[in-house]
């Protein structure tokens, strides 16, 4: 706790900003919801009454989406992370969070200069020819440039902002503050594991700071891709490049959100839907290494109906056994398999108790609403929403892994829909689907998969002997520990302290009645009142922390 309100104080200014910013917008009242004590209560009502009546009449979730926004990079950054779990938040909040738009004013180049000539070890200037000062692209991260190397091969330059790494660390310190206030002060919020959601979360956003490597999982696309013709990363120019600036090849081609100047160069539009969705399924089912945001931002055209695709600072990674539930799930909504569908929600809810009749009927209606269903009529976003109601509806939450999965699923499907209006992800899920299934059963996997587990016996086995004897040896010394992890002990240590210091607050205040008591009858020494002074303020103090200890009891029992 002192290290964590030293963390806090450390950020005070920030502290201070992020609590103009939700007084602004109304959002006071978290301390209320956070705190049962009484100043976080005075400290809520106080924020609240700094609101204005025209922000008040907003609906809640546009007064958080608004103050997201303001509050900066990270709260924006966190916002399109929360805008993926739908089984957290009602339909209405995840629209509002899906609006959060990562755009920040640019920094001038000469704020720039300093960071882009101490990571290039010389002025641009020098390093590069035609070196243009005004960005073409940016964002809270990072400024984008275009300039050209000495042989006249055109680059694309993304620069990180000065400060932003301190900016960030200092925000995500408190995220995690937050976090750790949440789970410990809000009992339904504990199931969504707030802090690992929050760990997930940092470790995405330190990633995306690092643009060498972004560098890095440009190349590792391109190698998965090597064999693909109709998938194009850029090259990354490695004697330039570093952690805070990353030179890569400029592609030239039809940025994705240009659909009419694609119709006009005679683009096959479906195809390059189909080929978009086609790449992203590969990452996902195959490689287990795939680009969480493939919004058309990021997505170039190039002749012969081929992609680009850029911007891979924010990447996903599935294991194999994840890639093996997915096509597992995606194979029982397919097939209607409702037991399979709900032993899969079950095992992702770890060990939350499920109601599991309950759970079976709803995912019987689930899949009834899409029986017979065309695929064109199917969206997948719609679909995922259904599911993770279901798994709210049902106490459940989504591993926070598969979020930037759903997302990059959502984002696909609404460009894919944009490129081609009888876009069907389902028809490009399916034969990935069944090749993972294929391949898990294939002799050379099975045989892979023995080995492992026959050599994990064996070296069980082997160490078994050696296990028995050091539980023995601790045992004979008498250090043998049993360790016991109670839910929410810290909780009843807290209760327990309370109920013991008003047990001695009580005996202090019989003990000041009998000693008054006594004092009384004896005459002599200092009067008050016409009694004896001493016995007199006894009698007060008994008075003043009885009344203490009533209020006490009486607020413990409203909690």
């Amino acid at each position: 706790m002192l290290r964590e309100t030293i963390s806090v104080m450390r950020d005070f200014g920030r502290v201070r900003a992020i609590a103009r910013i939700l007084m602004h917008y109304g959002w006071g009242d978290i301390a209320e919801r956070l705190g049962k004590r009484s100043w976080l209560r005075r400290a809520g009502n106080a924020l609240n009454s700094e609101a204005s009546r025209e922000i008040m009449q907003l609906p809640s979730e546009v007064r958080a989406r608004l103050a997201l926004q303001e509050l900066g990079p990270t709260f924006v950054k966190m916002g399109q992370v929360l805008a993926t779990r739908p089984d957290i938040f009602p339909p209405n909040w995840i629209a509002e969070f899906s609006k959060l738009q990562d755009q920040v004013p640019p920094v001038p180049f000469e704020d720039m200069l300093p960071g882009l000539q101490e990571a290039l070890g010389k002025s641009p200037f020098e390093v590069f020819r035609d070196f243009d000062t005004t960005p073409v692209a940016g964002a809270s991260i990072a400024q984008v440039y275009q300039a050209k190397l000495q042989d006249g091969t055109p680059v694309i330059l993304k620069v990180r902002r000065p400060g932003i790494r301190e900016n960030i660390d200092a925000d995500l310190r408190l995220l995690h503050h937050l976090a750790r206030l949440i789970e410990a002060e809000v009992e339904e919020a504990r199931r969504f594991n707030p802090t690992e959601i929050v760990d997930q979360f940092s470790k995405s956003l330190k990633r995306e700071l690092d643009l060498a490597l972004e560098g890095r999982n440009t190349e590792r696309f391109a190698r998965n891709f090597l064999n693909d013709p109709n998938t194009r990363f850029a090259k990354i120019y490695w004697e330039y490049t570093s952690e805070s600036v990353l030179v890569m090849e400029k592609i030239d081609g039809i940025p994705g959100n240009s659909l009419e100047e694609a119709r006009q160069a005679g683009m096959n539009l479906p195809l390059l839907a189909a080929r978009g969705a086609d790449a992203v399924m590969k990452m996902v089912l195959i490689d287990g290494f795939f680009h969480a945001d493939p919004h058309p931002g990021n997505i170039f055209f190039l002749p012969e109906n081929k992609i680009a695709v850029i911007d891979c600072g924010m990447v996903g990674r599935i294991s194999l056994d994840r890639r093996n539930e997915i096509a597992d799930l995606l194979a029982a909504l397919v097939s209607r398999d409702i037991e399979t569908l709900r032993d899969i929600l079950i095992a992702w809810a770890g060990n939350v108790v499920v109601d599991e009749d309950k759970l079976g009927a709803d995912v019987d209606e689930f899949i009834c609403t899409y029986d017979n269903a065309p695929l064109k009529h199917i969206s997948f976003g719609t679909l995922l929403n259904d599911l993770t109601t279901i798994m709210r509806e049902n106490h459940l939450s989504v591993p926070p892994d598969l979020t930037m999965l759903f997302k990059a699923l959502v984002t696909l499907e609404g460009l894919g829909r944009q490129l081609d209006p009888d876009f069907q992800i389902v028809s490009h899920l399916t034969p990935f689907v069944k090749k993972v299934i294929i391949e898990r059963y294939m002799p050379g996997t099975l045989w892979r998969k023995g080995a492992r587990g026959v050599g994990k016996a064996l070296g069980a086995v082997g160490d078994l002997p050696g296990d028995v004897s050091q539980v023995l040896k601790e045992a004979g010394r008498g250090r043998l520990k049993l360790n016991l992890d109670l839910k929410r002990l810290d909780h009843f240590g807290h209760q327990l302290d309370h109920s013991t210091n008003r047990l001695a607050m009580a005996l202090i205040t019989a003990s000041l009645i009998v000693g008054s008591s006594i004092v009384m009858t004896v005459r002599g020494g200092p009067e008050l009142f016409g009694l004896p002074a001493f016995g007199f303020l006894g009698f007060f103090l008994a008075f003043v922390i009885g009344i203490m200890l009533m209020i006490s009891i009486w607020r413990s029992g409203r909690d």
